[in-house]
């Protein structure tokens, strides 16, 4: 969507059509500020990007919210287990860990992003399968899977066969809010719903669960914010 001369910079739009969309919409995503235009089957491009560029205002202000993407590199500091930390070169050769101090990342600097994704991947599976180890045992329940992804709708799922997936990146929220996430899909292996029901299991299995929900919905953007790769 252009902007106007010596205005604003024009903005991306992704057009979108949808069968079952009543009237125009448009939608900013809080991760990434993908911007949507959703148009119902008969109504034409241009009446959409006018609808659009009526909205020029709301969409800047729901840009100005989109956390800035920040890159992973020597000397950044970024957050592990709700710690900042501070990355740094180690020698050529030799394993990423952390310190006390940070994260020591050796090798190439061009594949420290990399090298970080990996390292926090599996540290996230360590602590994960943890987590889900002790909820499940509480609630006498067995989940049949366990897979990490970089997802970017929902930090957790649980299937009705019992196989539990997560995001990687709940490992840079605080150790709490892992083990909620890891709680609530749990949770999911005895009430498959968000009823009353399943919300005292989770309460039972996690008591105080609410504090670090809260932490999730405010702050979980920013865990989408850090770029690996160029």
């Amino acid at each position: 969507m252009p902007g106007p001369p010596g205005g604003p910079p024009q903005i991306e739009i992704a057009l979108r059509r949808s069968a079952r969309a009543r009237r125009i919409s448009l939608r900013v995503s809080g991760l990434d500020g993908q911007v949507t235009l959703t148009l119902p089957a008969r109504v034409r491009e241009a009446e959409g990007l006018a609808f659009a560029r009526s909205r020029a205002d709301w969409i800047a202000q729901a840009l100005a919210r989109v956390p800035r993407a920040a890159q992973i590199a020597p000397g950044v500091a970024f957050p592990v287990e709700g710690r900042l930390r501070a990355i740094t070169a180690g020698p050529a050769r030799g394993a990423v860990h952390l310190t006390d101090e940070g994260l020591v990342v050796p090798g190439d600097p061009s594949q420290c992003g990399v090298r970080v994704a990996t390292f926090l991947r599996h540290l996230a599976r360590a602590r994960l399968e943890r987590s889900v180890a002790h909820y499940t045992q509480a609630l006498g329940r067995r989940h049949s899977s366990l897979t990490l992804r970089d997802t970017r709708s929902r930090w957790g799922s649980c299937t009705a066969a019992g196989g539990l997936m997560f995001s990687w990146r709940l490992i840079m929220a605080p150790p709490e809010v892992l083990d909620y996430v890891a709680a609530h899909e749990v949770a999911h292996l005895a009430e498959m719903n968000h009823s009353p029901r399943y919300w005292a299991v989770v309460a039972r299995l996690l008591p105080g669960y609410e504090a670090p929900r809260r932490w999730l919905k405010s702050h979980g953007s920013d865990l989408h914010a850090w770029r690996f790769q160029d």
